[in-house]
């Protein structure tokens, strides 16, 4: 199985689209209306952002989860022991930032949005009836206005060769939210894994977005959607020594928004929370 990129501008999208995402839990778009230069700056100023030490005064807060992830902190993916090799920032539109830095994010943050709630709609169109009639309310409208809609700035650092056995960028986990949008990361190591068992290169062609399932829009569709594991593999020979950045936007609902006769929104991200080790 190969994920192929489909146009967004073709006349077929919203329907490629939504088969792939059933079919293997990722979509690919070319051609989307996310500038490349906007993500490419991003890359840039951040990657000076994780190279300095002016990370360090904007440590996270518990309570609200925004600031900067030290990788002393890493996540631990659920079902795993070992801490990902990863440092990252989450960043909210109220939350604290770099003021040198915000603008851009808040650009990014309100592009990728806007695009992400009309494939959130492209998914309602084209889900079946007894999958629709699941959906307490429309999947856009689950996430009108959210303030837990998270952007998150991944650095990978480069490898020094004394990490953990058995550590890996990010061991294989699946997403909590709707959907997840992300540019093609600067260096590659995506992957996810195919309902055979087999890991499938997720393509990285810089200008590619990638969406995938979260376990919110498996909750509330029922199962139909699969929210599909995926990880980053560590590089090897030379690439050892680069950096990897990227930047999903993870899609959350409004908290009181019911997903399923077991969960609300809220209560299956404090669910998740938990087993990762961050609160």
């Amino acid at each position: 199985m190969k994920l192929e990129a489909v146009d967004f501008n073709a006349d077929n999208a919203a329907e490629l689209f939504v088969e792939s995402l059933r079919e293997t839990g990722f979509g690919v778009l070319r051609n989307h209306p996310i500038q490349q230069k906007m993500v490419d700056d991003i890359y840039t100023s951040w990657q000076a952002f994780f190279d300095s030490e002016e990370k360090n005064n904007f440590v996270y807060n518990k309570g609200t989860q925004d600031g900067f992830f030290p990788s002393t902190v890493s996540e631990v993916a659920k079902g795993h022991k070992k801490k990902d090799i990863k440092e990252y920032f989450h960043y909210y539109p109220w939350g604290q930032c770099p003021a040198h830095l915000k603008q851009q994010l808040a650009d990014y943050y309100a592009a990728a949005g806007n695009l992400a709630e009309t494939l959130l709609g492209w998914v309602e169109q084209y889900s079946p009836e007894d999958v629709s009639k699941l959906y307490s309310q429309t999947l856009s409208s689950m996430v009108e206005n959210s303030e837990q809609t998270l952007l998150r700035v991944l650095h990978y650092p480069p490898l020094k060769g004394d990490e953990e056995p058995d550590a890996i960028r990010a061991a294989a986990h699946e997403d909590i939210n709707l959907l997840t949008i992300l540019p093609a990361a600067n260096e590659p190591g995506l992957q996810v894994k195919g309902k055979d068992g087999n890991w499938i290169d997720v393509p990285c062609d810089f200008g590619n977005l990638i969406v995938n399932i979260g376990d919110m829009l498996q909750e509330a569709s029922g199962g139909y959607f699969p929210s599909t594991t995926h990880r980053v593999i560590n590089p090897q020979g030379a690439d050892q020594t680069k950096s990897r950045i990227s930047l999903p936007l993870f899609l959350h609902p409004n908290p009181d928004v019911v997903l399923s006769e077991r969960h609300t929104a809220k209560s299956y991200l404090q669910e998740r929370l938990r087993e990762l080790g961050v609160i």
